[in-house]
């Protein structure tokens, strides 16, 4: 159990059960993931922007249902990049990332659904959020997604100390 204070108690989320992961990891994700949805933006509507979304499509599916451990820019990213580089110095719960993972997955299906039934509007606008998010993290640390996350966290927190 976590102490809020005095009074009262919320569980800690099992974090122990999770290994930390290199914080570079998903950032690098970000990085590719920043030029797939660039490239998919630009051909919109192509057969390669459609191409390109499935890809992205499957990498957000696996970052989010089974794991930032499955995502496949994060193999990449564990058995090419980081063996190249310094031992890493921070590392991250990978729940955040996961949910970011998640929330990136929502706006493929969305910007799919809209290449495939002719709505590019849809589409632009689907994969243009997902772009920005990601950006956002290549370009500046900053994870949108994992951000929405603890964000979601504090406020249940919050919610379920209240309610008692």
């Amino acid at each position: 159990m976590t102490t809020l204070d005095n009074r009262s108690t919320v569980p800690a989320p099992p974090v122990a059960a999770r290994r930390p992961i290199d914080a570079r990891g998903p950032r690098f994700g970000a990085v590719v993931t920043t030029g797939v949805l660039a490239l998919t933006l630009l051909t919109i509507p192509s057969t390669l922007s459609l191409v390109l979304l499935v890809v992205q499509t499957v990498a957000f599916a696996l970052g989010a249902l089974v794991g930032v451990s499955a995502q496949p820019y994060g193999v990449f990213f564990r058995r090419v990049v980081r063996p190249r580089l310094a031992a890493p110095t921070r590392f991250e719960d990978p729940a955040p990332p996961r949910f970011a993972q998640t929330v990136g997955l929502a706006f493929a299906v969305v910007g799919l659904a809209g290449l495939v039934s002719g709505a590019t509007v849809v589409a632009y606008v689907a994969v243009g959020l997902a772009l920005g998010a990601a950006f956002l993290n290549a370009a500046f640390d900053f994870c949108l997604g994992c951000e929405v996350y603890l964000l979601g966290r504090r406020l249940l927190a919050g919610r379920t100390v209240s309610a008692t």
